[in-house]
């Protein structure tokens, strides 16, 4: 099992190469959960991810002919970025295996870094045995994301800066993919701080710890917003740390993510992607669990895809009652859309889309049927617009 001085050492070798990014409290999400929250901004990383970490102690490691022959490694986005951006610094070859649905602006930032990008594979696991076949055809060297030493070292720097500059913390919650940010972590956090809870977080469809200290168990798989942590079974070498080292696992709803990405944009004002923002999710899942101790929250990574961030800021607003959808039967006659968007102005309402129907879903051939899609400042707001419009029209929310 890797020591704190193999994390210490790590730190001296990746000095000057990656961002020590700011641990910062924050009070708008201390008051949103009732704990004491402190942020390790690695979504600030060059990359946008800590997984810049384990790569640049990993590729520094290497021996001159290790680092002739190349590399290879197999990602799903933020760890093949951070072994571009490291083995173009330091003139390494590098190819990235990505399975072939990865978001498009992680395979995009990763080639910019000057890596040969194979897109293949449906899955993690499909891209990975492509990745090691392609590894023995090239005679490269594998750079394992997680199931490494040397990486697990260099992610256990992210928890050394953290303690030293955070002062006290009675809790660190830590995303789980492959593992080896909470095993690198948890061997640091232990040395610094004997007491401290080390919780882990995994999403439902990748929660291969939900039994946790129990065995672990085959999860169902499936799509998530949490991409960077959709790992079937994590590595042999960091499930030793973290069964020995770790507090408990939490697991997280697709909801609870979703709402946490939202929360931190809002309220931390910073950009994350879903893994970035699964510790946040499971504090505010479990209030009781948390309220009152003060809590590290690595917020691990940045790199989410602009449409899906768009989308899911709109279905949080849908679901906190701050967009509403409108049906109503209209006269089909001239001015009638100018009042009714007169009557959603004067009650403060933003009108966001409109779709206006006479041949499709009129009950008459004098009507009309409009559906309006409005922001509202908060759920009564929305019900004081909808009783605006009711005045005047038939209505149905939608």
């Amino acid at each position: 099992m890797i020591t704190f001085d193999d994390v210490r050492a790590a730190a001296q070798r990746i000095e000057g190469r990656v961002l020590r990014t700011p641990t910062l409290p924050s009070q708008s999400l201390s008051k949103a959960t009732g704990a004491e929250i402190t942020l390790k901004l690695e979504n600030l990383q060059a990359v946008g991810s800590f997984k810049e970490r384990g790569a640049a102690n990993k590729l520094s490691l290497l021996t001159p002919e290790e680092r002739a022959r190349g590399v290879i490694t197999v990602s799903a986005g933020n760890h093949a970025q951070g072994v571009a951006r490291h083995a173009s610094l330091l003139g390494i070859d590098a190819v990235i295996v990505m399975p072939r649905f990865t978001p498009s602006a992680k395979v995009t930032r990763t080639a910019a870094w000057g890596a040969r990008v194979v897109l293949e594979g449906n899955n993690f696991a499909e891209a990975s045995l492509f990745a090691r076949d392609l590894q023995q055809r090239e005679g490269r060297v594998f750079v394992h994301p997680y199931d490494d030493d040397a990486v697990m070292a260099g992610q256990g720097t992210c928890a050394l800066e953290m303690l030293e500059d955070a002062g006290p913390l009675d809790a660190l919650v830590v995303p789980i993919g492959g593992g080896g940010l909470l095993a690198g972590c948890a061997v640091a956090a232990r040395a610094l701080r004997p007491d401290i809870e080390l919780i882990g977080v995994q999403v439902e469809s990748f929660s291969s710890l939900s039994a946790f200290p129990g065995e672990e168990i085959m999860p169902p798989g499936g799509s998530t917003i949490a991409e960077g942590i959709a790992v079937m079974q994590i590595g042999r070498r960091p499930y030793e740390v973290i069964r020995e080292l770790a507090s408990k696992v939490l697991v997280v709803s697709e909801a609870a993510v979703e709402n946490a990405i939202t929360v931190m944009s809002e309220g931390a004002k910073q950009v994350v992607e879903g893994a970035g923002a699964a510790g946040l999710a499971a504090v505010m899942a479990n209030p009781k669990l948390f309220a009152g101790k003060r809590v590290g929250l690595p917020v691990t990574g940045g790199n989410i895809d602009t449409r899906i961030l768009a989308n899911t800021l709109l279905r949080a607003m849908l679901r906190d009652g701050r967009l509403l959808r409108l049906c109503m039967e209209i006269p089909d006659r001239p001015g009638v859309l100018a009042d009714i968007s007169g009557i959603i102005g004067e009650a403060g309402g933003n009108i966001l889309e409109v779709s206006h129907q006479r041949l499709f879903a009129a009950p008459s051939v004098q009507a009309a049927e409009l559906e309006v899609m409005i922001e509202a400042r908060d759920p009564l707001h929305a019900e004081q617009i909808t009783e605006a419009l009711r005045a005047r029209y038939v209505v149905r929310r939608v």
